[in-house]
């Protein structure tokens, strides 16, 4: 007997009639997971913002504030950078989810004379919703916030940083301004000017995106994530 509830049960969540309504109640769910990360995201960045508005308010409040309370600054940010890629590779799953839906189902129930997107969706997203995974490489999540977000925070503690050691060290060598402690302004000058070339080159270093997007230009399709 309890077999039977049980195949009736099913039955009735898998009948054509109810996965409309299941379809509508999984949209509402997973976009609702999709803005919570979004949040999420914004607020890290918030944070990341604050604090260095904060730590250039405080180095340029008086001529004898070190310059290195930048590089602290830098360190901070490019902390909370991390801890956004993180939070971006999460956020990509409810999104991708929503998108799959909007545009394979949706935009075909509004346009029926249109093409599907792509053709096994229901496949794949059972698939995902029974093992879900994270489907965006740590490299991309990590390139992708840094172009869009803390490569130009990077640029401007860089150029603060710059600043601090010329313009607002008259009298002194920029290289003996750098100094920290015992370690040699030139030493400190090279590590941070390679730290952000290698910045530099993450974010603009050519890859094959993972991610599914939202934003195309007209005629530009994305495709959903083999994984």
């Amino acid at each position: 007997m309890p077999d039977s509830n049980d195949d009736a049960e099913t039955d009735g969540l898998t009948s054509h009639e109810d996965l409309p309504t299941l379809l509508g109640h999984l949209y509402r769910g997973e976009m609702s997971r999709a803005v919570a990360w979004r949040d999420r995201l914004d607020r890290t960045t918030n944070w990341a913002v604050t604090i260095m508005a904060a730590v250039l308010t405080f180095v340029f409040s008086a001529p004898d504030n070190p310059h290195y309370l930048l590089l602290i600054g830098m360190l901070t940010v490019a902390l909370f950078h991390l801890v956004e890629t993180r939070r971006y590779r999460t956020y990509d799953v409810w999104r991708s989810r929503v998108r799959l839906l909007e545009e394979n189902l949706f935009a075909t129930a509004v346009d029926p004379e249109g093409t599907v997107e792509y053709e096994p969706w229901q496949h794949e997203l059972g698939d995902d919703l029974r093992r879900p995974a994270v489907k965006t490489p740590f490299t991309e999540a990590y390139s992708r916030r840094l172009r869009r977000i803390y490569l130009p925070l990077a640029v401007v503690l860089l150029a603060a940083w710059i600043a601090r050691i010329t313009v607002f060290a008259p009298g002194s060598n920029p290289v003996a301004a750098a100094a920290i402690v015992a370690v040699p302004g030139s030493v400190v000058i090279a590590v941070v000017a390679l730290a952000h070339l290698v910045a530099g080159a993450v974010a603009f270093w050519p890859r094959e995106r993972k991610a599914m997007g939202e934003l195309y230009d007209r005629d530009k399709h994305g495709e959903w994530k083999d994984e």
